[in-house]
């Protein structure tokens, strides 16, 4: 048995060496369980000849991107009918016109919705500034780059945040829902493609000669952007009988537009601070089990995300 150098603990390193293995086990064991909550993404979307990629590369995009909008959409509970403290009534399946859908819209509504709403928080909070400053330009053409890694090409954050959950919500719709929402959704990635080539190439260790018309063309894009996915939602709303998600109201970021948009800027941001530090401890199962092994204490939480129906139902 080895020591360390304090006399208050005692560290047994073959034991701790089987703890990690056993942590490797319940890491592996949730990873199946999540793959399992994806089914109705395949089951819809190669029925349209949609490519996509292995479970495997999925989850692989989880752990490389740490995107909250799509861990929500593997972890999120599908909430039941109650308030939530302070905030809007939570709604499930039982409520609005969910019971007249057919059960695949009922769970492809259920399970994206917070992560589009998270999505939107995002394209308004953090997205809508990086736009409106020439510096964070490179920070924006890294959102649609496709990460390339051993198990192949993963899709672009636009793409997994946006994109792909907007075109599994239309594809598990009835016919007349589902072509008002992809008309939203192509209006949204073209809106994302005319962002993409504005900024494309600016960075700030790489200055560029930028002319007013240049700026103007990104923040239109971002704007577009923000018209058709509030398009997406309005027309979700409509068909479920729910006023779950909120649109964004017209810029400039500022208080105006934060009490007019009526989600909380500060949650927000400690909703990406809690995540960035979960994920940096390998993720909820990794950062639980490590926090028995944690040495000083202070941590009393090793994750800490907040409740993210309580976070969407504001």
């Amino acid at each position: 048995m080895a020591s360390t150098g304090c006399s208050s603990f005692t560290y047994d390193f073959p034991k701790q060496n089987s703890m990690v293995k056993g942590i490797k086990g319940l890491v592996m064991n949730s990873h199946k369980k999540e793959a399992n909550s994806i089914d109705i993404q395949l089951e819809h979307e190669t029925s349209k000849g949609i490519h996509h990629p292995t479970r495997v590369q999925f989850l692989d995009s989880l752990k490389l991107t740490g995107s909250v909008a799509a861990m929500t959409a593997v972890f999120g509970a599908a909430p039941n009918a109650s308030f939530a403290a302070g905030g809007s009534p939570k709604t499930g399946a039982n409520d609005g016109n969910l019971p007249d859908l057919p059960p695949p819209a009922v769970k492809a509504y259920l399970q994206y919705r917070v992560a589009l709403q998270i999505s939107a928080d995002y394209y308004m909070y953090e997205l809508q500034g990086m736009v409106g400053k020439v510096d964070d330009w490179g920070d924006v053409n890294q959102l649609f780059a496709v990460n390339q890694g051993r198990s192949g090409g993963q899709p672009s954050r636009v793409e997994r945040d946006y994109i792909n959950p907007m075109r599994i919500l239309a594809l598990s719709m009835p016919p007349d829902i589902a072509d008002e929402l992809r008309d939203a959704q192509f209006k949204f990635e073209r809106a994302a493609q005319a962002l993409s080539k504005a900024t494309a190439g600016v960075r700030r260790d790489l200055p560029v000669e930028l002319s007013p018309k240049d700026i103007l063309k990104a923040k239109k894009g971002w704007d577009d952007g923000r018209l058709a996915l509030n398009e997406f939602f309005t027309v979700l709303n409509k068909s479920t009988g729910l006023n779950d998600l909120k649109p964004i109201p017209p810029g400039p970021l500022g208080d105006g537009q934060i009490v007019a948009y009526g989600r909380s800027q500060k949650r927000y941001f400690n909703l990406m601070k809690k995540t960035k530090l979960c994920q940096n401890r390998g993720g909820p199962i990794l950062s639980q089990a490590w926090g028995g092994l944690m040495i000083t204490g202070y941590i009393q939480d090793s994750c800490g995300i907040p409740d993210l129906e309580e976070y969407f139902f504001q």
